[in-house]
């Protein structure tokens, strides 16, 4: 493949045009065209302000029967994430997809088979591993600096109200949204993976306290183990007044014990780790700003330059399907848990 990648944006909410900024500030990237649903009423859909070299489209099939596209990125709902996706790598598309890769473990598992088949790639985005403090996490482990692991206890206090889940929107939805694990704590689930490595859930318990008008739980707490030894804990909740709280982990081993934290999990908060120099990391990005809330760092621009460095460079993808999908299947893991306790 030669420059510039030709990119198609899916979805272009306010994560979706954050996709859009990324591939137009990198010189060897051509975003072609961009497509929403919303347009769909529209009869001839116009070009758009924020994307004025790019044609606009109401369905992905129109945009890959009318131009030829390299890379689709789906930013749009979760549930229809592996549809557009498979519809793309049918069309011989590499695909970016947004967080999560699916909701359930099948669906993810038929994307992974379709792209192999055709002989494309598919990129995830996880943009919080990019995090300075999260970087210094994963190189600590893999050098042997916190010793056997013991404990790893990862928590998360945020914020969504009445003004999030919207009626009629599809957050709040089971089959679009999928709840708060797979929405607002996948990343953090990912950070846990990626560090540790594999982990078997023990239980899980759910409550909802604060949101009565969605499918789903809104906290809860659950035990897993982790495959390489040691134990953990994870709690959650979308019940924080006013904003998000905290995004931390606590990492216990017989070498220290550390705690990384702030809103995104984006600062080392706690040192103990007697032979090894505390670190000074870098600071990091700003939330990306969702119109009334924020979510975890503004890292895309990393996702992109990995993805374009694979396509023209030959490097390695950062987030294969297969750490995508594995996520899917501890938070599914942990959404049978506790889903089964009601």
């Amino acid at each position: 493949m030669k420059a510039p990648v030709r990119f198609a944006v899916v979805g272009c909410g306010h994560i979706g045009k954050r996709h859009v900024a990324m591939i137009q500030g990198d010189d060897r990237a051509a975003l072609v065209a961009v497509v929403d649903h919303a347009w769909a009423e529209e009869g001839e859909v116009s070009p758009q302000p924020w994307a004025p070299e790019a044609r606009a489209f109401a369905t992905l099939s129109t945009a890959l029967a009318s131009l030829d596209v390299d890379v689709v990125a789906v930013a749009t709902p979760n549930g229809s994430h592996v549809d557009l996706a498979c519809e793309a790598v049918a069309a011989g598309c590499h695909v970016v997809v947004e967080k999560p890769m699916g909701l359930d473990v099948a669906s993810v598992e038929r994307l992974k088979r379709d792209a192999e088949a055709k002989g494309v790639r598919v990129f995830g985005v996880m943009q919080n591993r990019y995090a300075p403090a999260a970087q210094w996490l994963k190189q600590t482990h893999d050098a042997g600096g916190f010793g056997e692991v013991l404990q790893v206890h990862v928590q998360c206090l945020w914020n969504r109200d009445g003004r999030y889940y919207t009626p009629g929107s599809w957050r709040g939805t089971l089959d679009q949204d999928g709840g708060p694990l797979f929405t607002q704590f996948s990343h953090f689930i990912d950070i846990l993976m990626w560090v540790f490595g594999p982990l078997d859930v023990a239980d899980a318990h759910f409550v909802n306290q604060t949101h009565p008008d969605t499918a789903f739980e809104d906290g809860g707490v659950v035990r897993f183990r982790l495959e390489r030894g040691g134990w953990g804990t994870l709690t959650f909740s979308t019940s924080s007044p006013h904003r998000n709280f905290e995004s931390s982990m606590t990492v216990m081993g017989h070498k220290g014990t550390v705690r990384i934290g702030g809103q995104y999990m984006d600062r080392l908060e706690e040192f103990q780790m007697p032979d090894t120099p505390k670190p000074t990391l870098a600071q990091a990005p700003p939330p990306n700003d969702y119109g009334g809330y924020t979510g975890s760092a503004a890292n895309h621009h990393h996702v992109y330059d990995n993805v374009v460095g694979v396509l023209l460079d030959g490097h390695a993808v950062a987030t294969p399907v297969e750490e995508g999908l594995a996520v899917v299947a501890a938070i599914e893991a942990m959404l049978d848990k506790g889903r089964a306790q009601k």
